[in-house]
């Protein structure tokens, strides 16, 4: 199978996958759905009417507040019949809204969330809370996979030395500690005993200010330490596991009883062998540091995906919910779909197979 079939297998798998997720959400969140969607029709009908009555002619029912309402009433009953929204949500022109209206993150306006902007529509709220998520994880994603790949080479040159041993202490144990523990205790060091850094990590600036993005970036360092800190030994750990099994292999032998030198091979073989299970794993932490991380950002109070799904949560905001569960679903898909391709690019036995 050639790489172009390969892909457009791969992306019909996506595309059910993602429907087959859509169907599962709309049919948990059930009546929820339902009330979601008709309160989204009727504040477009009021924003209808206001703009009606706001021209120079307006109709005649324009000028009594209770016909005003009735007006509201009755075009929003219309409205939800011309949808099918009366109807259970699996007939089909009611499936096929609640699958149009999530795809499109068409989910009406949150109950009690609002951006910094002021703007209550679901769409705002998540468009404006993600490149924040995407500042802090993605960025300490990278700084945990260049120390790990530094760290990791070193200690599978010399396996069973003392930086071997090292790296695979701070490997497993990093990975148990949890991170909003080792949150708390950052704060208390550094923003209650030395006071290097704040305790907050959402500026009190308004995003308009030509002053928060260095606040911002000043507000993300503690965040960013301690994701990084407790982030790089699992991938110093991965990455010498990977190159200790590669350099036991026949070929690397061979290149080193012909003289190969060292660095060579460790840089022109073994990492382009280990490529595609390290790119697989990149991709997949990107995907998941996009959706953030609920408690490690509701610890440093930072302005991302996870506090905003923690504050929805709170406050039994089912927009937002909703909302955060598809986009997370759908980036996630996304970058499985991306490591699939890759993985193919690296490792031709996997397009053939």
């Amino acid at each position: 199978m050639g790489l172009g079939r390969f892909v457009v297998t791969r992306t019909l798998n996506l595309v059910l996958v993602l429907f087959a997720v859509l169907f599962l959400t709309i049919a948990l969140a059930g009546p929820a759905t339902d009330n979601v969607l008709k309160r989204g029709v009727g504040i477009f009908v009021k924003q209808d009417i206001a703009f009606t009555c706001g021209k120079q002619n307006p109709p005649a029912f324009c000028r009594d507040a209770n016909a005003i309402q009735e007006q509201v009433r009755t075009m929003t009953a219309r409205e939800i019949e011309n949808l099918g929204l009366n109807e259970p949500w699996w007939a089909p022109k009611r499936l096929w809204y609640s699958l149009y209206s999530l795809a499109t993150l068409n989910l009406g306006e949150a109950y009690f969330l609002r951006s910094y902007g002021g703007s209550s529509v679901v769409r705002d709220i998540i468009v404006e809370a993600i490149p924040k998520t995407i500042l802090l994880f993605t960025t300490s994603t990278i700084l945990s996979l260049i120390i790990g790949l530094f760290i990791g080479i070193r200690a599978a040159r010399k396996p069973g030395g003392i930086l071997d041993r090292l790296t695979s202490t701070i490997g497993v144990s990093s990975g148990v500690v949890p991170i909003w523990w080792v949150g708390i205790i950052m704060i208390i060091v550094f923003s209650y005993g030395f006071r290097i850094f704040p305790a907050r990590a959402t500026p009190l600036l308004a995003p308009s200010d030509p002053q928060y993005i260095p606040a911002l970036l000043y507000h993300m360092t503690l965040p960013l330490i301690t994701i990084t800190m407790l982030g790089f030994g699992g991938w110093a750990y991965i990455v010498r596991n990977l190159v200790i099994g590669i350099m036991q292999e026949d070929y690397i032998t061979v290149a080193m009883a012909k003289g190969v030198p060292e660095r060579n091979i460790l840089y022109g073989h073994v990492l382009r062998s280990a490529a595609p299970p390290v790119v697989t794993i990149v991709v997949l932490s990107l995907s998941g540091s996009l959706s953030g991380a609920l408690i490690t950002e509701a610890v440093f109070d930072w302005p991302g995906m996870g506090r905003l799904i923690f504050n929805a949560i709170g406050a039994l905001d089912i927009p937002i919910i909703l909302g955060v569960t598809y986009v997370s679903t759908a980036v996630y898909l996304a970058s499985i779909f991306i490591a699939d391709v890759l993985y193919g690019f690296f490792d031709p036995r996997v397009k053939a197979g």
